[in-house]
């Protein structure tokens, strides 16, 4: 909205919760970036397992200060990074992401070349991942699952930066006051007061991170779960922000029990429709991922996906939509379990 500054200076913000090893790597990753121009605010979200020493040890490879406060989630420690930090852009990175040596100076060249007051970047699997983060990465990434839109499938007008991978300028981040307090949701909840403010945001494709989301198939669930919730949430506090794609994985739910209950009662060939669907998401998985041993668990995660977003959608329509009680987040306490 104003001129934006000839030099540019990051402030990566990395709040974390009880995840000392994943720090390690992430510090470590950060030490290998070709463009030093930046500093590190870490904050400690009340963990019990504290990454304090760790961070000790990079301090003399890193510009880095750590902070920490008591638990209240991620939103607000990530405000808390951002207030305290002196460069004119935060970039907030989710703790259990690896950063590649070029990140920063994509950043930079991104921003020389298009200014803009917020923006995202993909994420990518590391050969390192387990095979399970790898499933994970095609479910949540894939054209033909709801995660392509991560990739770059928005409008790059309209991209709503996620928090494991995003930037803001200080104007925007001032102007717009943070991370509000939804417990989920809460990075489409900035990036919509963000383009609402009339700032701008972009996605940046180079600006990549390898990160490893859950570890297992039950956390992802119940990740995905409290985004289905989630979205219901994001539009009574955003009216117009819910899209017909938003619709699909409950649609998808409807349909395979339909498919199901079809295949058991009427007749049995309506059961090749899940099955050529599987076919395909097996297809491409393999393609993607290059291991028959992923891309079938690649396939379960595609269905955990659009299975528990199809439900936190549409419990949450029942309870927000049908039944007007307030806004509610599941699995809240035990999310990282």
């Amino acid at each position: 909205m104003s001129d934006h500054p000839a030099v540019l200076r990051f402030s990566l913000i990395i709040p974390v919760f009880n995840r000392p090893d994943e720090v390690d790597e992430l510090l470590a990753s950060l030490c290998t970036q070709t463009d030093p121009g930046f500093e590190v605010i870490l904050v400690e979200d009340g963990s019990e397992l504290r990454c304090e020493e760790v961070a000790a040890r990079y301090r003399d490879r890193l510009k880095l200060t750590y902070h920490f406060k008591p638990n209240t989630g991620p939103g607000d420690s990530r405000n808390a990074g951002l207030r305290r930090m002196s460069g004119n852009y935060g970039i907030v990175l989710d703790s259990d992401c690896v950063i590649p040596p070029q990140y920063i100076a994509a950043v930079r060249m991104s921003l020389q070349h298009d200014p803009v007051d917020a923006f995202g970047g993909p994420d990518r699997a590391a050969d390192t991942f387990t095979a399970v983060q790898k499933a994970i990465n095609y479910a949540m990434t894939s054209f033909l699952t709801t995660g392509g839109i991560r990739g770059g499938g928005e409008k790059l007008d309209r991209f709503m930066p996620r928090s494991f991978n995003m930037g803001i300028s200080r104007e925007a981040f001032d102007h717009t006051g943070g991370f509000g307090q939804m417990r989920f949701g809460e990075d489409i909840d900035m990036s919509l007061r963000i383009l609402a403010a009339g700032f701008r945001t972009a996605l940046f494709p180079e600006a990549w991170v390898y990160h490893k989301r859950r570890t297992s198939f039950r956390q992802f669930y119940k990740q995905v779960y409290n985004s289905g919730i989630a979205r219901i949430n994001l539009h009574l506090r955003h009216p117009g922000s819910l899209k017909p794609v938003h619709a699909l994985p409950a649609l998808f739910v409807a349909g395979v029990t339909v498919v199901l209950l079809m295949g058991l009662w009427a007749s049995p060939t309506w059961l090749i429709l899940p099955v050529g669907h599987a076919l395909l998401l097996l297809a491409d998985a393999l393609r993607c991922t290059r291991s028959l041993h992923v891309a079938l668990l690649a396939v379960v995660a595609c269905y955990i996906q659009l299975t528990a977003y199809g439900l936190g959608f549409l419990h949450a329509a029942w309870v927000r939509l049908v039944l007007g009680r307030g806004e509610f987040a599941a699995f809240q306490k035990k999310f990282y379990r």
